[in-house]
């Protein structure tokens, strides 16, 4: 793949991005969210068409258009997601779409043998006949590759394949990864676990902002590489000790107003522990895939999974079973993906923006529309909201417009925390600055903000303190003069003084 560009709606997800795979290499792709790898491995298996560049597949130009053209042509995704059927069995699964033949029935004695023999070449005897979903999400992810082996795969994309797997599961998959690299067949390789790709990775290409920004062997990089590389800090910079954004408060921390103690119970949360006191901006930092948002959703009640730990609002233990809980406790949230879990699209502005406060301004059942559209006029002043009317389509409105909205939505709710989870991600500079100078006003005005960004400079920038997860664990808090960049970036990755 060459110089590949893929833009959406004049966002460029892609500029100029490059990756090169030879067969029979395990090739790892690397970055933070919003770095391209998903882009880039869609428009390598057909399901998006990239506008410019150049794509070479057996030595022959190509260009799919759909995963199944691609999935003929010999490439196979494996989602993180297993997309199998799990009523039909295994067998089914494994011949989808190419079962054997006779006198134009299906041979399913022929099936059955096919299905048996392509599992027993990864060392697998299973039940074919029995239905997908009556197996665990290890051997449904084995099938999916035995899938990908029937279709004579010469490239299997893997997107995060070891996300649900335990130790023994994962040994298990690298076993079958090194008997499909034996056999020529090309793995692309899509993981935030870092210790693992040293482990069964031969290449690795790190990709930053859309771009591909390094390519090396394995044996030619460090965590410390990988990590830098990601977020565009130089090695150098790291290990002088980089700069502070350290700044003396206005407003004094106040009370504890937020506890969590022990959190944890599904993966990847394991335990979880910290503070956020009134008037104070506290930042969770840590790689893609440590838990950050997980714990997010768990204080907000959204997720139920976390089954351990205690959480503390005001000095009293809480357990929200459901987000209403967490809104009339005046908790607020805004999620990482405003399009998925923030805006309704369909809705104007003003609906968005009410949404949360609808419960109680309802007298009798009815809104009364005046006092509605006086608040919703007040916080676009307030929040700087540039659209055409508070009746515009919110989705018709700039990223960091539909930002404020969200923003204004908890605010008008006058909460007592706000947790924000990548507050600026995906807006322009401009907006994002406003932001940034918004949640500091906001504390300093006495709320508790949890804040979430994968941008150490705007935690570093932005925070009061800063606790650093790694794989589910809070493991360092950062403060004062000890709050770095460089220091933070060690910390996410395992990494020492000292180089690993």
């Amino acid at each position: 793949m060459r110089g590949i560009h893929k833009s959406f709606g004049g966002i460029a997800a892609l500029t100029d991005a490059e990756l090169i795979i030879q067969p029979g290499e395990v090739h790892a792709i690397i970055g933070q969210n919003g770095a391209g790898k998903s882009t880039l491995i869609k428009v390598l298996n057909g399901a998006y068409k990239h506008d410019a560049g150049e794509i070479f597949f057996m030595g022959e130009k190509v260009s799919y258009g759909s995963p199944h053209e691609a999935q003929c042509a010999g490439i196979s995704t494996i989602f993180q997601e297993v997309n199998l059927i799990g009523y039909r069995s295994i067998t089914e699964n494994i011949c989808l779409g190419h079962e054997p033949k006779r006198f134009g029935m299906v041979d399913w004695k022929r099936a059955h043998s096919h299905a048996r023999s392509t599992l027993r070449r990864f060392g697998l005897d299973l039940d074919v006949r029995k239905p997908l979903n009556e197996f665990n999400i290890a051997t449904q992810q084995l099938v999916a590759i035995a899938r990908a082996v029937a279709l004579d795969a010469r490239i299997v994309i893997m997107d995060e394949p070891t996300s649900s797997l335990d130790d023994h599961e994962t040994s298990v998959l690298f076993g079958v990864i090194r008997e499909l690299k034996a056999s020529g067949v090309a793995i692309l390789y899509v993981s935030h676990h870092l210790d693992e790709l040293f482990e069964i990775c031969d290449e690795i290409t790190v990709m930053r902002d859309g771009r591909t920004v390094d390519r090396k062997h394995i044996s030619q990089m460090t965590k410390l590489d990988m990590v830098a590389g990601m977020l565009g800090r130089s090695i150098d910079d790291v290990e002088a000790g980089g700069t502070t954004g350290f700044s003396a408060k206005s407003t004094p921390i106040g009370e504890v107003m937020l506890a969590v103690k022990g959190l944890g119970g599904a993966s990847p949360v394991k335990n979880v522990s910290f503070k956020v006191h009134k008037a104070e901006v506290l930042g969770l930092a840590g790689l893609l895939g440590a838990g950050r948002s997980e714990v997010a959703r768990a204080i907000f009640g959204l997720d139920r999974d976390q089954k351990r730990g205690q959480v503390f609002i005001d000095g009293c233990e809480v357990e929200f079973e459901r987000p209403t809980d967490a809104i009339n406790a005046q908790l607020g949230f805004c999620s990482e993906d405003r399009k998925q879990d923030g805006i309704i699209p369909q809705l104007s502005v003003r609906e968005n923006l009410t949404l949360a406060l609808l419960p109680r301004l309802a007298r009798r059942g009815l809104i009364p529309e005046a006092e509605e559209r006086e608040i919703v006029a007040r916080y676009m002043d307030r929040l700087g909201i540039k659209a055409s009317s508070m009746e515009q389509p919110i989705s018709q409105l700039s990223g960091g417009n539909q930002q404020k909205v969200l923003l204004a939505r908890w605010m008008a709710t006058n909460p007592k925390l706000l947790i924000l989870d990548e507050p600026t991600r995906g807006i322009d500079v401009g907006a994002k600055r406003e932001i940034q100078l918004l949640i500091r006003e906001l504390a300093d005005n006495g709320l508790a903000v949890l804040m979430i960004s994968s941008e150490f400079e705007e935690l570093v920038e932005g925070a009061d303190r800063v606790i650093v997860i790694q794989e589910g664990q809070s493991v360092d808090e950062l403060t004062g003069e000890s709050l770095r960049v460089n220091a933070i970036i060690k910390s996410v990755s395992h990494i020492s003084h000292a180089k690993q």
